[in-house]
């Protein structure tokens, strides 16, 4: 496949005219032309879709991303504008880890109360670059026809590009298979964290007695998880992707969390499959969250591989075969574990009812489990929440015993 696609290809529209400033390089030759937003300059990436209709602030600022060019198949991004409080990242001296992300309709102003500035400006703010007024509805064909692909996404106000040299950048980047991310969206220092939920007309609260101490080890932590094991009753303290086993220990945690994250978590795995593995030998409950669910996975002795098109959207249904119900769950996530590869200790706990594929385990003899999906991300809205709570239930069995 060696095309030139450019807005001509989509159904007319009013801003088919406007300068093509932009441009979306597949590695396979591919040259889609449409409207330069966000940051100038270029970026690669693994270019994958969302499926999801709201929340586009929370995945431009979801750690996860880091590495990918968001595709979205919704029309209407940015039309609520964006805001402090919905920013995902808790590494917050970090620039976002996505490399960019595609649109099909131009960013509208803003028409929400909670808006503080329009979209455009927030991407230049934060160095995303973002191309417009394309057929994302294509552009997501070829991917779940071809798989995700590597491309180069530039904006240059002045049209001008040298297309033979985003074609040779996007075949030679090694793509995220063996890619260890995680350096570039892990704190670098630890810290505690005390900040509750929002609620309607109060904000975000602060838990001022917790009843447990959880230890999260930050791999591309996101906001809202630490807020929900606050609003459990926990005092969190976080630690950066490489603190060792017997410092988490030392702190004297009632259990552990290992944070999503992005990658391939094979290559982040490396150094901290080694740590998860003392983790879970010291009896402590332990909770892990996408990137944090495949290394626990891997502790156990599982394998993980990298998925066709992966998962990214708000509206993924899960089953939990230890309750028989099914979840709406938000996904992100391009490795996924193997379950024939998974030992006899572990049981599967969860299972996509879109592909079958595996969305959670747990330890058959002590209190460690994990879930692939994000919980905390609440498209539900809160159908996961009670993963926090069995957490909570966990530490407290230990803690009583």
């Amino acid at each position: 496949m060696n095309t030139t696609t450019t807005p001509d290809a989509a159904p007319p529209s009013p801003w088919a005219d406007a300068p093509l400033t932009a441009r979306l390089v597949l590695s396979d030759g591919t040259v889609i032309a449409g409207q330069g937003l966000g940051a100038t300059g270029s970026s690669v990436g693994e270019v994958c879709f969302n499926t999801a209709m709201t929340g586009y602030q929370e995945i431009l600022t979801d750690p996860s991303y880091a590495g990918q060019i968001i595709t979205f198949t919704f029309p209407h991004i940015g039309n609520v504008g964006a805001n402090l409080d919905d920013t995902e990242t808790s590494n917050l001296a970090a620039r976002s880890g996505v490399r960019g992300c595609v649109l099909r309709a131009p960013i509208t102003r803003p028409s929400n109360y909670r808006a503080a500035e329009n979209l455009d400006r927030w991407l230049k703010s934060r160095g995303i670059i973002a191309i417009a007024g394309i057929d994302t509805r294509a552009l997501t064909a070829r991917i779940r026809e071809k798989g995700m692909p590597n491309g180069v996404i530039v904006h240059d106000p002045s049209g001008n590009f040298d297309i033979d040299k985003l074609k040779a950048e996007a075949a030679a980047w090694p793509g995220l298979d063996g890619m260890d991310l995680v350096p570039e969206v892990t704190s670098g220092q630890s810290y505690s964290w005390d900040e509750t939920s929002w609620v309607w007309g109060e904000g975000f609260g602060r838990q001022e007695n917790p009843e447990f101490h959880v230890v999260a080890v930050d791999y591309g932590l996101k906001r809202n998880i630490l807020r929900c094991l606050a609003s459990a009753g926990c005092k969190v303290t976080v630690v950066p992707a490489t603190a060792q086993a017997d410092e988490i220990l030392a702190r004297a945690p009632d259990g552990v969390f290992l944070s999503n994250g992005p990658g391939d978590p094979a290559a982040t795995g490396r150094y901290a499959v080694p740590e998860i593995q003392k983790l879970v030998d010291s009896g402590l409950p332990v909770f892990g969250i996408c990137l944090g669910h495949q290394m626990l996975a891997l502790a156990l002795g599982a394998k993980t591989r990298k998925m066709h098109q992966g998962h990214h959207g708000a509206n993924h249904p899960v089953k939990d075969f230890t309750t028989q119900k099914v979840e709406i769950t938000s996904m992100n996530h391009g490795f996924t574990v193997d379950r024939e590869s998974l030992p006899g200790s572990v049981e599967e706990t969860h299972v996509s009812l879109f592909d079958g594929s595996n969305c959670g385990i747990q330890l058959k003899d002590r209190p460690v489990f994990s879930v692939q999906y994000h919980p905390e991300a609440s498209p539900g809205p809160q159908d996961s929440h009670y993963l926090f709570d069995r957490f909570v239930d966990l530490m407290r069995k230990r803690k009583g015993s």
